[in-house]
């Protein structure tokens, strides 16, 4: 299976992530289209669900809030994220967020 939602970067990878916000609870849904589907409970007001996109991902991959940048899609459901953390792999990626499915 392909893993197009995400890439090895030089100091890190970057992630392709679909959004739906004003969930019930934060998870993630799996892969379709390419993307990580997310479900967030926070609002898509103000930036919120964005920075709860960014600490729920720095929870899981086990990395500094800092050390995630979204570079597109601030306005949009569909969102680029590079991670600089050179531990990080897409296979590690997959591990800590899908619990190892490809």
């Amino acid at each position: 299976m392909s893993r197009a939602w995400v890439s090895a970067l030089p100091v890190g990878v970057r992630l392709a992530v679909q959004i739906t916000a004003n969930a019930k609870k934060t998870e993630v849904i799996g892969v379709l289209d390419d993307v990580l589907k997310v479900r967030l409970q926070a609002q898509p007001i103000e930036g919120k669900a964005n920075e709860a996109l960014i600490r729920y991902l720095a929870d899981m991959l086990a990395v500094p809030r800092s050390a995630i940048k979204l570079t597109h899609g601030h306005f949009n459901k569909r969102k680029l994220l590079e991670i600089s953390a050179p531990n990080l792999t897409p296979e590690t990626v997959t591990h800590r967020l899908l619990g190892g499915a490809p």
